[in-house]
């Protein structure tokens, strides 16, 4: 079996995961990951069964459904006070990690750098070296002496 990329030997496996194990070990209370422990509301699972017998079951385009992104474009060109186009303007992700490396995608290139504030969300530092760019780890607030 082919070895994995280079970039990738000096992550580890994610907080959250390390985070569920200790406290399922604890019998502790887990802030880390949510587990509902409750069963949807019954409109919402109405409405994702009306949706189906609807038609509604296949994948959206890759940067989200065109109603979704009108809708949104719509909403947020009044609020924001832009001309905005759902079709070149939106992009609709599955979370916040997703969008997060999608922006990291787009807007880094090989050898940029990108300051990553501490405390941070794991996927900061695995983003930017992902998207080919460099960290930079910054305490918040800076160090005396701390430069860019």
């Amino acid at each position: 079996m082919p070895s994995v990329a280079t970039r990738l030997n000096h992550f580890t496996e994610s907080v959250i995961r390390e985070m569920t194990r200790v406290a399922n070990s604890c019998d502790a209370i887990n802030l880390s990951q949510g587990f509902p422990d409750f069963e949807p509301p019954a409109e919402l699972v109405a409405a994702a069964h009306l949706a189906l017998e609807q038609g509604y079951h296949q994948y959206a385009i890759t940067w989200g459904s065109p109603r979704f992104r009108e809708a949104l474009a719509n909403r947020q060109s009044h609020w924001m006070g832009l001309e905005l186009d759902p079709d070149a303007h939106i992009v609709v992700t599955c979370g916040s990690t997703e969008a997060m490396m999608t922006a990291m995608m787009t807007a880094c290139n090989p050898g940029d750098k990108v300051i990553v504030f501490s405390p941070f969300y794991e996927n900061y530092g695995a983003d930017s070296i992902l998207s080919g760019a460099d960290p930079i780890f910054v305490s918040n607030p800076p160090s005396p002496g701390v430069q860019f």
